[in-house]
């Protein structure tokens, strides 16, 4: 039984928690099969310095609407694997310019089309849940409005009678 559909909408969190995970090992299983070396977290970064020749890793975080921190981790990983390189900002010390390697480039040409499958796939699927991603969009400018932690704090008495 599912015990996150009896919440409803108090199980949003966890419901598109199992959603993506179910979506992403679904994805890696694909790649694996077909014999790409791949995380499914490095796909955004890829598809994005793909089109660009070098990025800053806040550049990165903010076009993929991800910390910062995130793009930083997946960056090491990412140059571990030899697929991407990375430098000093010249303008910008304290940060750094990430481009695709020649493996990285290699990588990436062999994965587009596997990846147009997999966004027509997406699109369909979509389709099928009655435009999800509008509803998603929703939410992300709900919450870009009033944050969960800014709706749940004014609901809450005080900060004392919260602690208590």
């Amino acid at each position: 039984m599912d015990r996150t559909r009896k919440y409803g909408p108090a199980a949003i969190g966890a419901r598109l928690r199992r959603l993506s995970e179910s979506l992403d090992e679904d994805a890696g299983r694909i790649y694996a099969e077909l014999g790409f070396a791949i995380q499914q977290r490095w796909v955004g970064i890829l598809e994005q310095l793909a089109g660009a020749d070098a990025l800053s890793v806040g550049e990165l975080a903010t076009m993929l609407g991800i910390r910062h921190s995130s793009v930083s981790q997946t960056r090491r990983s990412l140059e571990e694997a030899g697929l991407v390189e990375s430098e000093p900002d010249p303008d910008d010390a304290r940060s750094r310019r990430l481009r695709l390697s020649a493996a990285g480039k290699k990588l990436v040409r062999r994965l587009e089309p596997l990846w147009e499958i997999l966004n027509q796939t997406s699109a369909e699927l979509d389709k099928e849940a009655k435009h999800l991603v509008d509803a998603l969009d929703r939410l992300d400018k709900a919450l870009g409005r009033v944050s969960l932690y800014e709706r749940v704090k004014q609901k809450l008495p005080n900060e004392k009678g919260a602690k208590q």
